[in-house]
């Protein structure tokens, strides 16, 4: 082969695409799952952290790839990322975090150490720090292990008198879990004014309140100082991130308790360049779509789904929107065999393809369309016919 030929070929090798134009068989996609004996799933539960959350739009993906190809400063990126995050949603300032739970960690931090560099060094250990933390009693749950992380002491409240009578010289904090506030016997709007009368930050956790997108304005309007929101939900950035939102003094001083700083108890809270860029993407992009448009798309989804699922004998379906956290149209599905909700569970879990549903306290179906691909819905659809309608 002349030597120009050969080299020309080399050359057009290289260009992505042209082995198809050489004659050659294109490369097969990498199926990782398969590769680890791994079985993917249909998500019709919702954006739960043990089914991976959610999937990323293409555009997160494709700001993820652009932030993988250089190094960067890392404090850099945070600050950057950071004051375009609080540009979008009408904030002091913003901190990506590794997820909601890091946010309740390094918020609680800031409360507690501030920006004082040899009580940053200490924490968890709070000997002689403010280190109180109220919160309704009734807002106990397995997150507040994240505020306990930063060596708070939790202090239980029921109404708004209790918290006065709580609140002292130690007290760091007021906390409130939004997705509990209507069991307990303070409204979140009265909550984050009794912190203002005496003086000291409000946290809200609202990890789960979006969408609506207003939601990461709406608390810290009412006067909390800081809101933790996951990345990976909604929002549909990496699961591994989320959203610390607040007063600019206290996101710095959850900065210096973060990672990359050594001696910090957020060391262990570390998010890479390619979350902290992924989720500015994911709130750029969630910010651009149509919320009417989204909500009719999945209000179609339920409906088509509740036409399938009707049409086995005794079989109900309706359309509804939780209160709070994840509030978007679900279906919810009963029906009149002795059938449990956990064996139809079980049943959709271990057939092909596997699909997620979530059974509710044994009494009904509940199914999230909000994850589904639109070639997903009538899978699920069908498949929960053919389960509901078996012997």
């Amino acid at each position: 082969m002349p030597s120009n030929r050969r080299r020309f070929l080399q050359g057009l090798a290289a260009v992505p695409g042209a082995a198809s134009l050489m004659g050659a068989s294109p490369r097969a996609e990498r199926d990782v799952y398969k590769e680890l004996g791994v079985r993917p799933l249909i998500n019709a539960a919702g954006t739960y952290t043990n089914l991976s959350a959610s999937r990323m739009p293409r555009e997160v993906v494709e700001a993820i790839d652009s932030a993988s190809r250089h190094y960067v400063s890392i404090p850099d990126l945070h600050r950057a990322v950071g004051r375009k995050i609080a540009a979008l949603v009408g904030c002091e300032a913003a901190l990506v975090t590794a997820g909601a739970a890091s946010a309740l960690t390094l918020g609680t931090a800031a409360c507690i150490a501030g920006k004082d560099g040899e009580k940053i060094r200490r924490l968890p250990d709070t000997e002689g720090m403010k280190n109180e933390v109220i919160l309704p009693k009734a807002h106990r749950n397995g997150y507040d292990h994240a505020v306990r992380n930063a060596g708070a002491r939790l202090v239980e409240v029921e109404t708004a008198e209790d918290v006065a009578r709580a609140a002292g010289p130690k007290t760091a904090m007021l906390l409130y879990f939004n997705v509990h506030g209507p069991a307990g016997k303070i409204g979140v709007e009265e909550f984050a004014g009794l912190a203002k009368k005496l003086g000291v930050p409000s946290f809200i956790d609202a990890a789960a309140d979006v969408p609506p997108a207003e939601n990461y304005s709406r608390f810290l309007k009412m006067g909390y100082d800081l809101a933790a929101f996951s990345g990976g939900k909604g929002l549909r950035g990496p699961q591994c991130s989320g959203l610390l939102l607040g007063r600019k003094e206290l996101i710095e001083a959850a900065a210096l308790n973060n990672s990359p700083n050594t001696d910090a108890v957020g060391r262990t809270n570390k998010v890479g360049k390619e979350e902290i860029v992924g989720l500015w993407a994911a709130l750029e992009h969630f910010l651009k779509q149509d919320p009417k448009a989204r909500w009719r798309d999945w209000e179609t989804r339920c409906a088509a789904i509740a036409a399938l699922v009707t049409a086995v004998r005794g079989v109900k379906a309706e359309t509804f929107v939780p209160e709070i956290a994840n509030a978007v149209p679900h279906l919810k599905i009963t029906w009149d065999r002795a059938l449990k909700p956990a064996e139809v569970a079980k049943r959709l879990r271990d057939g092909e393809p596997r699909i997620e549903v979530r059974p509710v306290i044994g009494e009904w179906l509940e199914v999230a369309v909000w994850m589904l691909e639109p070639e997903e819905v009538e899978i699920v659809g069908r498949r929960l016919k053919e389960v509901l309608e078996a012997p």
